[in-house]
C-alpha cells in the first residue's frame, strides 16, 4: 500500500489525518513512540496530542501507560490502525456520537463489563497481570443474511477491541475440538452466550463488577464480612 506522504503540508490534509500516516509510515504497527517524537514530528501544532487522541474514534488503537503498565508515562505503543483516514469521506469519526448517559447506559446494561472477555474495568487481566483493562462502549456494524444492515454498542475492553491479545490467534480446529471437551451445562452456557452475542455473567460476576466500583473502604467491609458469614 502506497501511502500519501505524511509530511507534505501543501495538500489540504488536517493534522489527524497527518498523524495517521505518520503513524504508519514511521512508527509501524506494534511498535513505541513517545509523545516528544509526536511532537517534533509536527512543530508548532498546538494540541497535537488531542489531534492524534481523535484517531481513536476511528478505530485506532494507541495504548499509553494507563493501558499498559509497562510503559513509561511519555511512551505510547501504536497498537493498530483503524479507519484510512486519508481518503475522502474516511476521517469522520466511525459510527454516531454517543453522549457520555448514552455511555454508561450501555456499560451499565452490559453489568460494567467486556462483553468479549468478561473482565471488568481496572482489573489486570489474568494473562497479563501487568496490563489494566479499560472499557469503552464499540460501535459494530453488521449485515444479515437478508441484507439488512444492523448496528450494535456494546462494552469492550481495549485489548479485545484491538482484536486480540498479542499473538494470541483463534483457530477453528483448535475451538472445534475445545467444544467436544465441554460437559452438557457447559455447553449450554456457551450456546446462550452465543444466542445473546455476549458473556451472560453469573451472579457472583455481576457482585464482583459491583465490588470493583466500591471505594477501598467500602470494598474492606466486603471483606470482613464475607470472613464473619458461616
Amino acid at each position: 500500500m502506497v501511502l500519501p506522504d505524511w509530511s507534505d503540508t501543501t495538500t489540504k490534509r488536517g493534522t489527524k489525518i497527518r498523524i495517521a500516516l505518520w503513524l504508519l509510515s514511521e512508527v509501524g504497527e506494534g511498535n513505541l513512540f513517545t509523545k516528544a517524537q509526536l511532537r517534533d514530528a509536527f512543530p508548532g501544532v498546538e494540541q497535537v496530542d488531542r489531534r492524534m487522541r481523535d484517531l481513536r474514534d476511528n478505530r485506532w488503537v494507541i495504548a499509553t501507560n494507563k493501558d499498559d503498565v509497562t510503559l513509561d508515562p511519555n511512551e505510547l505503543r501504536f497498537v493498530k490502525a483503524g479507519d484510512e483516514v486519508w481518503k475522502p469521506g474516511r476521517s469522520a469519526p466511525s459510527g454516531d456520537a454517543l453522549t457520555a448517559k448514552q455511555r454508561a447506559v450501555i456499560m451499565a446494561a452490559d453489568d460494567y463489563m467486556c462483553v468479549v472477555c468478561g473482565i471488568t474495568g481496572g482489573e489486570p487481566y489474568p494473562d497479563a497481570p501487568h496490563l489494566v483493562a479499560q472499557l469503552s462502549v464499540t460501535r459494530r456494524d453488521s449485515e444479515s443474511l437478508n441484507g439488512v444492515r444492523e448496528v450494535q454498542y456494546v462494552t469492550e475492553c481495549k485489548r479485545c477491541r484491538a482484536g486480540a491479545a498479542p499473538g494470541v490467534v483463534a483457530s477453528l480446529p483448535s475451538v472445534l475440538e475445545s467444544l467436544g471437551a465441554l460437559d452438557v451445562d457447559e455447553r449450554e452456557a456457551l450456546a446462550l452466550w452465543i444466542a445473546k452475542g455476549r458473556r451472560q455473567p453469573t451472579r457472583v460476576d455481576q457482585l464482583w463488577s459491583e465490588y470493583r466500583r466500591l471505594p477501598s473502604d467500602a470494598r474492606k467491609m466486603i471483606h470482613d464480612h464475607l470472613r464473619l458469614i458461616p
